[in-house]
């Protein structure tokens, strides 16, 4: 439950960021503080290995305020569900150590947008993630990039997302929704 604070904190503190420094440019990274608490610790006292997508969740929620993209996905109906992540532990976040979720937007395709975000202590990577997200129509339908680029702007001097990025979304696709996706063991 205190990850739900957290999210109202840090979207708290994403907005006063946004009427005091203006927008951040979705090709900047965004950065929270964050420091590891008791409760995400796992039974080996360091940071339990799902806790971290969790908290990079704050990282996007950050991302999203301070670039202005959750004011019109607000206005839009729209909102963004994560269809793949990896992440990739480096080191051990211990109790009470600070670090910095460091989050950017790494470019989309036709599909979907990719993001990063990293664990960081004084500069050094502690885990990274890689996000691959799609943004979906409350009213129904998935949301084109057309539509989202028309409402927020394209952004520039985003590169082009890695070849490896493509295939690690592909080789961890899931069959679409209403199509068959039995459990089998081979």
């Amino acid at each position: 439950m205190n990850v739900i604070w957290r999210t109202l904190l840090v979207m708290w503190n994403a907005r006063r960021r946004l009427r005091k420094e203006g927008r951040l440019a979705s090709t900047e990274v965004g950065r929270v503080r964050v420091t590891t608490l008791p409760t995400d610790l796992d039974v080996l006292r360091h940071m339990n290995n799902g806790r971290y997508l969790s908290l990079f969740d704050l990282g996007r929620w950050d991302l999203l305020v301070r670039t202005g993209m959750s004011g019109a996905m607000k206005r839009h109906g729209w909102y963004a569900v994560v269809s793949s992540e990896t992440v990739t532990f480096r080191k051990s976040l211990e109790l009470w150590q600070r670090f910095d979720v460091e989050s950017r937007l790494l470019g989309h395709d036709d599909k979907a947008i990719y993001l990063e975000h990293r664990a960081v202590v004084d500069g050094e990577i502690y885990a990274k993630a890689i996000v691959r997200a799609r943004m979906l129509k409350r009213s129904g339908g998935t949301l084109s990039h057309q539509e989202l680029f028309a409402a927020i702007g394209r952004p520039e001097g985003l590169p082009d997302v890695e070849q490896w990025v493509h295939e690690w979304a592909a080789a961890s696709a899931l069959p679409p929704t209403r199509a068959d996706a039995p459990s089998t063991w081979s």
